[in-house]
């Protein structure tokens, strides 16, 4: 005779979180039957995961605090919209043991790990006490307050929370002092939680995780490995499955890492979805980091290769149903290779700075959305569509774009084929870096580790897709779109060419600006037959000119390019590459040309500290003030050397980009 399990109904499911990551659950919610409901800040009223849901309740405010975090909020949201289960997503309150407790104290379900699982974990600290404990390898904690040189180097952490806030690499003991003050500043923004801690810093080890998933009757599943060690500021940038390095080393290490993350979360008494993170070296030798009590922004990849939803099983399990035998579809290691990057609204060449505006216009080529995939291809999980504000209050990532295929090289070769191809309009995004990164020789070797983006290399991956010479190509593409737009609109003479003489007349001119800055002059003129003759591209031939598509025959060889403009900024795309140019005025408004030495805010943001004053003398490279953009903190520098003239901030402030922040002039040479 068989027991029967007891289940908790679930029918209808509120969503914790925003963006991408509700949509995620959202789209698994709907394949199970179950209703959905959205919460949304201020800034978020039109988001894409707001229509997306069957209901939604409006959160009042626009910062994380006034909105996501608030817990009481959402709880009462739940029951205004008749939710009977709440699903935290990623970041936000998904590692919040008290709101764990206030759902389940409010009679809803909680679709993550029990609460004193996430108050185990929760501490960085005393996790790793307790992994100590349980057998599991370990890096030793030092107390910021008891550094020495020898500890050095050293990774300062928040011990609430996670994705790159409040971590500093400290390499100099004069360092550390400001480092660590910067980090707990950080930690508190973002999690509410001020405490960090040290621990020694491997410089370029591997970043390798599993995904786990427990049930309420003891079986633990270990669903495959993945390795995200190329990070920038310490948030991932680019994951995959399985972990290359794993991999290269054996089933022995698998093995061995399966293990230890049974054994973490087992001692625990763990429930749900959740991974455990390790630091690993070229031997293979590794060392527990954390375990993530929630599902994690790079599930996809595991999801492809081992053919398991798991916010279907994370639903599940929280209703009470017992897992089994782990899918015949996941085997150690899974099936082919799966890649994901994480396309963000930032300028890698330029300090990683994130961008905010307009999303004018997202066309990534995808399979499907949120699902699994049943052939070599590309899956896209995002929450932004055309339109969509990129706010300073929320994370800048646009989109995850996932590729699987049978090998390592086909999925990088797909994926880099899909991002190239795609449509991205409105704001700068590392979407080139991403592609150069999965052409890189390195990374094909899988040769990759926690210093892969250095310095050194990122300047080569930040290069443009288009190459030498396209932004010419692009500008003269650009005018005769606009001359064909132009003539489209015009009221006399609707038949003739745009800029048509009764006489022989001189190149028509359109100015345009470069990304780099640089002016390009566009020059070119229809002749008494209506061909366009262009000077700057002797070997070009134009085939057809419409306001939207101009195609060109060059050396033989015919391209399509497409023309599209916002404003004064005209994009020019056609097959595995881009250009962004802007448009320049016939005549220069006075009030806008800056005043010279003027420092200006790169990004929209706070201003948090000031560490000068009008009348100081300055350094080039010396610290001036500091932002904060995408709950990420900013040093703002002195670019040469002078004094502070005019200083136009002070704690508090709230800056758009553009804003003038200080005016840094020359120090005259004292009369003798």
């Amino acid at each position: 005779m068989t027991t029967a399990i007891s289940q908790k109904p679930i029918t209808s499911v509120l969503v914790a979180n925003r963006g991408e990551i509700a949509c995620r659950v959202f789209t698994t919610c709907v394949t199970m039957g179950l209703r959905t409901v959205a919460v949304y800040s201020d800034p978020d009223a039109d988001a894409p995961h707001v229509r997306a849901a069957d209901a939604a309740v409006r959160l009042p405010g626009s910062t994380s605090a006034e909105t996501y975090l608030r817990g009481e909020k959402i709880i009462a949201a739940a029951r205004a919209a008749g939710a009977d289960a709440i699903h935290p997503g990623y970041g936000f309150l998904s590692e919040n043991a008290e709101f764990a407790q206030a759902v389940i104290d409010a009679g809803l379900t909680w679709i993550g790990p029990p609460p004193a699982a996430i108050t185990a974990m929760g501490s960085k600290v005393n996790a790793k006490a307790l992994m100590e404990g349980a057998g599991v390898p370990v890096l030793k904690d030092i107390d910021p307050e008891s550094v020495t040189a020898e500890d050095l180097p050293l990774l300062i952490k928040a011990s609430a929370g996670g994705g790159g806030r409040g971590m500093r690499i400290v390499r100099e003991l004069g360092e550390l002092s400001d480092a660590v003050a910067a980090a707990r500043r950080e930690a508190e923004s973002a999690f509410g939680d001020p405490t960090v801690f040290c621990e020694p810093y491997i410089e370029r080890g591997h970043h390798i995780e599993v995904q786990v998933m427990a049930d309420d009757h003891g079986q633990i599943w270990a669903v495959g490995e993945r390795e995200c060690s190329i990070q920038r500021r310490h948030q991932k940038v680019v994951e995959e499955a399985p972990a290359p390095l794993v991999e290269r080393i054996g089933a022995d290490m698998r093995d061995r890492l399966f293990a230890a993350a049974r054994k973490a979360v087992e001692s625990i008494g763990y429930r749900g979805a959740g991974t455990v993170e390790f630091l690993a070296d070229e031997t293979g030798k590794f060392f527990f980091l954390e375990t993530n009590t929630r599902l994690q922004v790079e599930h996809p990849v595991t999801e492809l290769t081992t053919g398991v939803d798991l916010v279907e099983w994370q639903l599940r399990v929280a209703r009470g149903e017992p897992l089994g035998q782990i899918p015949a579809t996941a085997p150690a290691g899974g099936v082919g290779h799966a890649i994901e990057v994480r396309l963000y609204a930032e300028d890698p060449a330029h300090d990683w700075q994130p961008q905010s505006g307009t999303v004018a216009r997202i066309d990534l080529p995808a399979a499907t959305r949120f699902g699994l995939l049943e052939r070599p291809g590309v899956r896209v999980d995002s929450g932004i569509t055309d339109g969509s504000e990129i706010s300073t209050f929320y994370d800048p990532m646009l989109a995850k774009v996932i590729s699987w295929a049978p090998d390592r090289d086909q999925a990088a070769a797909v994926l880099a084929r899909a991002l190239s191809d795609a449509r991205i309009h409105g704001v700068v995004t590392n979407r080139d870096m991403l592609v150069n990164t999965l052409r890189e020789a390195d990374f094909l070797a899988g040769a990759t580790d926690t210093g892969y983006l250095s310095d050194e290399r990122i300047a080569e991956l930040s290069r443009p897709l288009a190459g030498d010479g396209a932004d010419v190509v692009a500008a003269t593409v650009a005018a005769l779109a606009q001359s064909a737009r132009n003539r489209a609109d015009a009221r006399a003479v609707p038949a003739a060419p745009s800029g048509w003489r009764n006489i022989a007349s001189d190149y028509q001119r359109k100015t345009y600006l470069a990304a780099d800055g640089t002016e390009i002059v566009a020059r070119y003129r229809f002749g008494r037959d209506g061909r366009a003759e262009l000077p700057d591209l002797d070997d070009a031939t134009v085939e057809s000119v419409e306001p939207a598509e101009v195609v060109l025959s060059r050396g033989g060889v015919v391209r399509r390019y497409e023309v599209s403009a916002v404003g004064d900024r005209v994009f020019v795309d056609w097959p595995g590459a881009s250009v962004t140019l802007t448009r320049t005025p016939r005549f220069v408004d006075p009030a806008s040309v800056e005043r010279p030495g003027s420092l200006l805010a790169p990004m929209p943001g706070s201003v948090i500290r000031v560490a000068v004053a009008e009348g100081d003398r300055v350094t080039a490279g010396q610290p001036l003030l500091w932002l904060e953009a995408m709950k990420m903190e900013h040093t703002i520098k002195a670019p040469a050397d002078g004094v502070v003239s005019v200083l136009a901030v002070e704690p508090g402030r709230q800056l758009s980009v553009g804003d003038v922040l200080a005016v840094i002039t020359e120090e005259e040479p004292s009369a003798e």
